[in-house]
């Protein structure tokens, strides 16, 4: 009778040891706000030349050259702290934005996961696109047009905003809390799509990477190449709908438009196809990075947490 007991152990501990492990959704909170205050501190000046770029319409004498002309513009100006413009509206949203992010598709993908505990492409992209909106919603679109706000507020002749809670404090007296919820319809779109694509690609980079071993170690270096193709991937999947909304954020700018469709159709008829890709370049060397060291930091973290907090 003892013989034939190990084989069937063996044979019970089989399955186990192939099943991918999850992560919790608390880790996955903790793990992304973390990720998320680190990466805006390093990327945010390239943020900061991307918007100014987009607002440069090409209705008006275009104030700037390119990329290296706003940049120099903005340091004899205001200093080099002067690309750190905004810096402030987007260090308080970013923690919870990807707080929110990491800890909906965590939950999300917990209950969309095979018996293996395998996700799929698909499944990932819907839990990143469920991810997406989640942070639209309830970080991305206020903290978004505080900052364009902020931005746009620095090119007139006499700034208004001394601060961050000043800045809020005036656009909620002036326009109330719709104020800052300016391009919601469009930010929704914008950061759907765009968590859609990167835990799309995310999601088959470490599937093929990892191959019949959900549970394969992967290196950061590896995580931080795969992330930067997933940001890369979002970035010319969306950067139409980035532009859209950062318009309908401006304050000076926003009453031109009816809603986002009308704002979309004014664009391509004033300034053609190419003004919907205004700023890419900028854009994809911050989303590149930004997607990358998140990646990387989010990964490292909860390796971390899982030693020192257990859910299993």
């Amino acid at each position: 009778m003892p013989a034939p007991r190990a084989p069937r152990a063996l044979a019970a501990a089989a399955p186990a040891s192939g099943k991918a492990k999850l992560t919790h959704p608390g880790k996955a909170i903790l793990a992304g706000g973390l990720a998320g205050g680190i990466e805006i501190c390093i990327t945010f000046p390239t943020e900061y030349v991307k918007t100014q770029l987009q607002l440069d319409e090409r209705s008006h004498p275009p104030r700037y050259r390119g990329i290296g002309d706003c940049v120099r513009q903005t340091v004899r100006s205001h200093g080099v702290l002067g690309l750190y413009r905004g810096l402030s509206s987007l260090l308080y949203g970013s923690i919870p934005k990807a707080a929110v992010r990491f800890g909906m598709f965590e939950f999300l993908s917990n209950h969309m996961r095979d018996a293996q505990g395998r996700l799929d492409s698909t499944r990932g992209l819907l839990c990143g696109l469920g991810a997406g909106v989640a942070e639209a919603v309830v970080v991305v679109c206020p903290m978004e047009t505080i900052k364009v706000k902020f931005i746009h507020d620095q090119t007139s002749p006499n700034p208004k905003y001394r601060g961050f809670f000043h800045g809020v404090r005036e656009i909620v007296r002036e326009q109330g809390l719709k104020g800052t919820y300016q391009g919601l319809t469009a930010t929704v779109l914008k950061q759907g799509s765009n968590q859609a694509i990167r835990f799309f690609v995310m999601t088959s980079l470490r599937n093929w990477y990892r191959g019949d071993n959900p549970n394969k170690p992967m290196n950061p270096l590896i995580t931080g190449v795969f992330g930067a193709i997933a940001g890369a991937a979002s970035v010319f999947g969306n950067t139409p709908l980035d532009v859209i909304k950062t318009r309908m954020q401006v304050g000076l700018e926003a009453h031109k438009y009816r809603n986002t469709w009308d704002c979309g159709l004014q664009i391509l008829k004033k300034e053609g196809l190419k003004a919907f890709y205004k700023g890419t370049v900028p854009r994809l060397g911050r989303v590149c990075l930004d997607v990358a060291i998140v990646f990387v930091i989010y990964d490292e973290v909860v390796k971390l947490l899982n030693k020192v907090w257990k859910t299993d």
